[in-house]
């Protein structure tokens, strides 16, 4: 099982997109530990959206398409201003 999550920064209010397949609040506190140079910036996160995806394959192409100007739209009729 993966998930494909979108996080927002407290901090800048920009997003971040990735996908595991590990516990998604896990996930969520090693971002806000600011492990890597872009978390440590923009620090703390909320989670605000997950899908769960049944292959690495599906969790991929997702995680992609929510990276491009049509998957923003869409997580921005979908995510609540």
């Amino acid at each position: 099982m993966y998930y494909v999550y979108v996080l927002e920064s407290i901090k800048t209010n920009k997003r971040y997109v990735g996908r595991t397949s590990r516990d998604l609040l896990l996930r969520l506190k090693e971002h806000n530990c600011g492990r890597s140079f872009w978390d440590k910036n923009n620090k703390p996160f909320v989670l605000l959206y997950a899908e769960k995806l049944y292959s690495l394959e599906q969790a991929r192409r997702r995680e992609e398409f929510l990276k491009t100007g049509q998957g923003r739209r869409f997580l921005d009729n979908v995510i609540p201003p």
